[in-house]
């Protein structure tokens, strides 16, 4: 091998420096606090060969790396927009339903023996045919006496809703 070529396969292997002496990447997806799919980030050498290169969470920036997160790019948007419509579906139907109803274990005065919380409501929605994980309810504590109230729910993409939620004492069988 002659130093011309030496030279020219050190050069292929060479990886683009930031300003701050950093790894250069592109994020093929979102990565929380660095940033979005598609932007060119600096990083430091050993989170991009350990992490997010392993993981499929950013590339290399080529020309043919650039290009085939573009095409990428355009279907996840495409995903993202069905995502979207069916989340404003899923709000509609909820806002036009009356409520749900959650019974619980309580004493005389109305306190309940545990708590209700969030994944307590998500089952009483999935019951009723509409796909609410628990991660989307927003409480902002434990749910602890019986009564009526409004819950606030965060479906993703900065939809909301609120749903009425009942929670009453279960009912001794004789």
């Amino acid at each position: 091998m002659t130093a011309k070529q030496r030279k020219v396969t050190k050069q292929r292997r060479q990886l683009l420096k930031g300003p701050h002496g950093g790894m250069q990447l592109v994020l093929t997806e979102d990565v929380t606090h660095l940033g979005k799919q598609g932007e060119v980030v600096e990083v430091r050498p050993g989170y991009a060969r350990n992490y997010l290169i392993p993981r499929g969470m950013a590339t290399i920036p080529t020309p043919h790396n650039l290009r085939l997160l573009e095409r990428y790019k355009i279907r996840v948007k495409q995903a993202r927009e069905a995502r979207i419509a069916d989340l404003r579906a899923l709000a509609e139907q909820i806002n036009k339903m009356p409520g749900i109803t959650i019974e619980a274990n309580a004493n005389e005065e109305g306190h309940l023996y545990g708590s209700a919380g969030a994944p307590e409501i998500s089952r009483g929605l999935k019951a009723k045919g509409l796909q609410v994980e628990a991660d989307m309810v927003r409480l902002e504590g434990p749910i602890k006496e019986t009564g009526l109230y409004a819950v606030k729910l965060n479906l993703g993409y900065e939809i909301e809703s609120e749903v009425k939620v009942a929670v009453i004492r279960v009912q001794e069988k004789k």
